[in-house]
Protein backbone atom coordinates (compact mmCIF):
# COMPACT_ATOMS: atom_id res chain seq x y z
CA UNK A 1 0.00 0.00 0.00
CA UNK A 2 2.83 2.64 0.97
CA UNK A 3 4.46 1.85 -2.35
CA UNK A 4 1.47 2.44 -4.41
CA UNK A 5 0.74 5.95 -2.76
CA UNK A 6 4.64 6.76 -2.85
CA UNK A 7 3.72 6.15 -6.64
CA UNK A 8 0.54 8.17 -6.55
CA UNK A 9 2.70 11.36 -4.77
CA UNK A 10 5.23 11.14 -7.66
CA UNK A 11 3.17 11.37 -10.28
CA UNK A 12 1.30 14.22 -8.94
CA UNK A 13 4.86 15.90 -7.97
CA UNK A 14 6.08 15.30 -11.89
CA UNK A 15 2.31 16.21 -13.36
CA UNK A 16 2.59 19.64 -11.35
CA UNK A 17 6.13 19.87 -12.95
CA UNK A 18 4.63 20.44 -16.49
CA UNK A 19 4.15 23.97 -17.34
CA UNK A 20 0.94 25.45 -18.41
CA UNK A 21 0.35 27.64 -21.12
CA UNK A 22 1.12 30.96 -20.48
CA UNK A 23 -0.85 34.23 -21.01
CA UNK A 24 1.14 36.82 -23.45
CA UNK A 25 0.62 40.71 -22.93
CA UNK A 26 -2.51 41.44 -24.93
CA UNK A 27 -0.96 44.63 -26.31
CA UNK A 28 2.51 45.46 -27.23
CA UNK A 29 4.38 47.17 -29.99
CA UNK A 30 8.48 46.31 -31.09
CA UNK A 31 10.27 45.17 -34.28
CA UNK A 32 9.70 42.29 -36.11
CA UNK A 33 12.10 40.12 -38.67
CA UNK A 34 10.76 37.96 -41.25
CA UNK A 35 13.14 35.90 -43.21
CA UNK A 36 12.19 33.23 -45.76
CA UNK A 37 14.66 31.86 -47.73
CA UNK A 38 13.15 29.27 -50.31
CA UNK A 39 10.90 32.54 -51.65
CA UNK A 40 14.02 35.22 -50.78
CA UNK A 41 11.95 37.11 -48.74
CA UNK A 42 12.89 39.53 -46.08
CA UNK A 43 11.33 41.58 -43.63
CA UNK A 44 12.06 44.16 -41.29
CA UNK A 45 9.25 46.44 -39.55
CA UNK A 46 7.58 47.95 -36.97
CA UNK A 47 4.75 46.44 -35.10
CA UNK A 48 1.84 46.85 -33.50
CA UNK A 49 0.01 43.95 -31.71
CA UNK A 50 -3.57 44.27 -29.97
CA UNK A 51 -4.83 40.61 -29.29
CA UNK A 52 -8.16 41.31 -27.47
CA UNK A 53 -9.27 43.60 -31.06
CA UNK A 54 -7.55 40.82 -33.21
CA UNK A 55 -5.78 44.58 -35.18
CA UNK A 56 -2.09 44.11 -36.24
CA UNK A 57 -0.04 46.77 -38.04
CA UNK A 58 3.24 46.58 -39.32
CA UNK A 59 5.11 49.31 -40.76
CA UNK A 60 8.00 46.99 -43.22
CA UNK A 61 10.98 47.22 -45.20
CA UNK A 62 10.54 44.33 -47.17
CA UNK A 63 13.28 42.32 -49.72
CA UNK A 64 12.02 40.11 -52.23
CA UNK A 65 14.94 39.04 -54.24
CA UNK A 66 16.66 42.26 -55.13
CA UNK A 67 13.65 44.62 -55.10
CA UNK A 68 13.30 46.44 -51.79
CA UNK A 69 9.54 47.59 -50.82
CA UNK A 70 7.99 49.74 -48.35
CA UNK A 71 4.56 48.78 -46.76
CA UNK A 72 1.94 50.02 -43.64
CA UNK A 73 0.14 47.05 -43.41
CA UNK A 74 -2.95 46.94 -40.99
CA UNK A 75 -4.59 43.70 -40.07
CA UNK A 76 -7.88 44.70 -38.57
CA UNK A 77 -9.68 41.07 -38.04
CA UNK A 78 -12.06 42.35 -35.92
CA UNK A 79 -13.97 43.57 -39.28
CA UNK A 80 -11.71 40.91 -41.61
CA UNK A 81 -10.39 44.32 -43.74
CA UNK A 82 -6.67 44.34 -44.54
CA UNK A 83 -5.42 48.06 -45.92
CA UNK A 84 -1.98 47.83 -47.43
CA UNK A 85 -0.17 51.32 -47.83
CA UNK A 86 2.67 51.14 -50.87
CA UNK A 87 4.82 53.78 -48.52
CA UNK A 88 6.67 54.62 -52.61
CA UNK A 89 3.47 54.93 -54.27
CA UNK A 90 0.92 55.85 -52.14
CA UNK A 91 -1.35 53.80 -53.32
CA UNK A 92 -3.56 51.48 -50.84
CA UNK A 93 -4.97 48.27 -51.49
CA UNK A 94 -8.26 46.71 -49.36
CA UNK A 95 -8.96 43.67 -49.56
CA UNK A 96 -11.23 41.31 -47.07
CA UNK A 97 -9.38 38.46 -44.75
CA UNK A 98 -9.71 35.57 -45.21
CA UNK A 99 -7.67 34.06 -43.06
CA UNK A 100 -8.43 33.90 -38.96
CA UNK A 101 -6.55 35.70 -36.75
CA UNK A 102 -3.49 33.95 -35.50
CA UNK A 103 -1.96 35.09 -31.77
CA UNK A 104 1.71 35.49 -31.54
CA UNK A 105 1.73 34.64 -27.93
CA UNK A 106 0.59 31.33 -26.88
CA UNK A 107 -2.63 30.11 -27.69
CA UNK A 108 -4.38 28.36 -24.40
CA UNK A 109 -4.70 24.94 -26.09
CA UNK A 110 -0.33 24.75 -26.42
CA UNK A 111 1.99 21.94 -25.48
CA UNK A 112 5.38 22.35 -23.83
CA UNK A 113 8.23 21.16 -25.99
CA UNK A 114 11.15 22.59 -23.74
CA UNK A 115 12.86 25.75 -21.80
CA UNK A 116 16.21 27.04 -22.17
CA UNK A 117 18.08 29.63 -20.43
CA UNK A 118 19.22 31.82 -23.57
CA UNK A 119 22.72 34.25 -22.85
CA UNK A 120 25.29 33.78 -20.55
CA UNK A 121 24.28 31.15 -17.96
CA UNK A 122 25.00 32.14 -14.48
CA UNK A 123 25.43 35.35 -15.20
CA UNK A 124 23.13 37.86 -13.38
CA UNK A 125 21.31 39.86 -16.17
CA UNK A 126 23.22 38.57 -19.07
CA UNK A 127 20.38 35.84 -19.59
CA UNK A 128 16.90 34.93 -19.91
CA UNK A 129 14.53 32.13 -19.50
CA UNK A 130 12.50 31.09 -22.79
CA UNK A 131 10.18 28.40 -23.16
CA UNK A 132 8.78 26.83 -26.30
CA UNK A 133 5.42 25.51 -27.31
CA UNK A 134 3.73 24.24 -30.43
CA UNK A 135 0.61 22.67 -31.25
CA UNK A 136 -2.40 22.86 -33.89
CA UNK A 137 -5.02 24.99 -35.09
CA UNK A 138 -8.63 23.50 -36.04
CA UNK A 139 -8.19 23.83 -40.00
CA UNK A 140 -4.75 21.56 -39.28
CA UNK A 141 -2.09 24.78 -39.53
CA UNK A 142 0.55 24.34 -37.04
CA UNK A 143 2.57 26.71 -34.86
CA UNK A 144 5.47 26.83 -33.12
CA UNK A 145 5.73 29.75 -30.22
CA UNK A 146 8.79 30.89 -28.37
CA UNK A 147 8.24 33.46 -25.32
CA UNK A 148 10.24 34.45 -22.32
CA UNK A 149 9.33 32.94 -18.46
CA UNK A 150 7.68 33.95 -16.52
CA UNK A 151 6.23 37.20 -18.40
CA UNK A 152 5.21 35.06 -21.96
CA UNK A 153 6.63 37.82 -24.54
CA UNK A 154 6.97 36.77 -27.70
CA UNK A 155 9.89 35.90 -29.10
CA UNK A 156 9.37 33.76 -32.11
CA UNK A 157 6.72 32.38 -33.64
CA UNK A 158 6.46 30.01 -36.25
CA UNK A 159 3.43 29.22 -38.79
CA UNK A 160 2.92 26.35 -41.40
CA UNK A 161 0.12 25.49 -43.94
CA UNK A 162 -0.42 24.39 -46.89
CA UNK A 163 -0.95 27.72 -48.34
CA UNK A 164 1.79 29.89 -47.20
CA UNK A 165 4.37 27.14 -45.91
CA UNK A 166 6.29 27.70 -43.24
CA UNK A 167 6.56 31.39 -42.13
CA UNK A 168 8.89 32.76 -38.91
CA UNK A 169 8.54 35.75 -37.05
CA UNK A 170 11.61 36.86 -34.40
CA UNK A 171 10.02 39.43 -32.27
CA UNK A 172 12.53 42.27 -30.81
CA UNK A 173 12.46 45.82 -28.73
CA UNK A 174 9.08 44.29 -27.09
CA UNK A 175 7.56 47.22 -24.89
CA UNK A 176 4.07 46.55 -23.27
CA UNK A 177 0.80 48.62 -24.44
CA UNK A 178 -0.07 50.51 -27.31
CA UNK A 179 1.81 54.40 -27.14
CA UNK A 180 -0.34 55.66 -29.66
CA UNK A 181 -4.22 54.30 -29.94
CA UNK A 182 -4.90 55.69 -33.23
CA UNK A 183 -2.47 53.49 -34.91
CA UNK A 184 -5.19 50.88 -35.33
CA UNK A 185 -7.05 53.81 -37.84
CA UNK A 186 -6.35 52.93 -41.36
CA UNK A 187 -4.02 55.41 -43.73
CA UNK A 188 -5.88 58.22 -44.90
CA UNK A 189 -4.68 57.32 -48.30
CA UNK A 190 -7.26 54.45 -47.73
CA UNK A 191 -10.02 56.33 -47.02
CA UNK A 192 -11.55 55.73 -50.26
CA UNK A 193 -12.22 52.15 -50.01
CA UNK A 194 -14.43 52.75 -46.66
Amino acid sequence: MRVVFALACLAVACFAQTPTPCTSPPQWEGRIFRYDRSKEFMEFGRVSYDEANMRVRIIEEREVGSDKEYYDTLYLHNIRREYKLNLKTRQCNVTDLMRPFRPFGVPPFAKFVFEAEIGAAGIPGESLIAQTWDGEFEDKSRFVVTTTYPDCVPLNSGFYSNETGFVQSDFYDISVGISDPMVFIPPTECNKFQ
